[in-house]
């Protein structure tokens, strides 16, 4: 028996115009089968009506057919930026093959054919094999991922980099550049202390006073 299927569509065809009208037409306040018919001029029929279940399983449109930030940035004339929306639709359509395999996007048609039919339980000569190949086909026409790559990079670079900067300014950092200061040199360092299991007080006097005498004067 099959697995649950991931989005697609017969008529890829039909879905070049969709995404086409798409990135032409200004985004509606819900995007409803009026929208649809009537602004985007398609004719009412059986491969048209799963036009917006598809787009909401990619997340172009949410439940109640409101367009997402996906949908608006694929509007964008900037390739660069619509191509990175198409290629976070496909990973949100898809999530499940990525589970699988991160970069499936990136098998040639006869390695996803197999892919498809070991994860998906498929035939290999199934009508809907073939209409599901056509379709992520077609998405990947628009779509970029080595943007999106580049910009997963920068976005963990730049969280690195803000995570140490804002690691300096630690009560801990700052106690290090006190110390380093009373030396007179630009250096941090960390002292640990293995203290002595005492009730009397005089002991850890005797050490804080080293301490302060030994590694703190200037």
């Amino acid at each position: 028996m099959a697995k649950e299927l991931p989005p697609y569509l017969n008529s890829t065809g039909q879905l070049q115009d969709l995404l086409k009208k798409i990135q032409e037409a200004p985004p509606p306040a819900r995007f409803s089968h009026d929208f649809l018919f009537t602004n985007l001029k398609f004719t009412k029929s059986g491969s048209t009506l799963p036009f917006i279940p598809f787009l909401k399983r990619i997340g172009f449109i949410s439940n109640d057919g409101t367009p997402s930030d996906i949908y608006k940035k694929f509007r964008n004339p900037d390739k660069k930026i619509s191509g990175n929306a198409m290629a976070q639709a496909i990973k949100v359509a898809y999530s499940n093959l990525y589970s699988r395999n991160e970069y499936f996007h990136n098998l040639n048609k006869t390695d996803l054919k197999n892919f498809l039919i070991e994860v998906l339980e498929l035939e290999a000569n199934s009508v809907t094999l073939n209409a599901l190949i056509r379709t992520i086909d077609t998405l990947k026409l628009y779509a970029n991922f080595d943007i999106t790559s580049a910009i997963e990079t920068k976005t963990l670079e730049n969280g690195i980099s803000k995570g140490e900067h804002d690691t300096d300014d630690t009560d801990e950092h700052k106690e290090k550049r006190k110390v380093s200061e009373l030396n007179g040199i630009n250096l941090s360092y960390t002292i640990n202390l293995n203290l002595p299991e005492t009730s009397d007080i005089k002991v850890f006097d005797a050490i804080f006073k080293s301490l302060k005498e030994n590694l703190l004067k200037k």
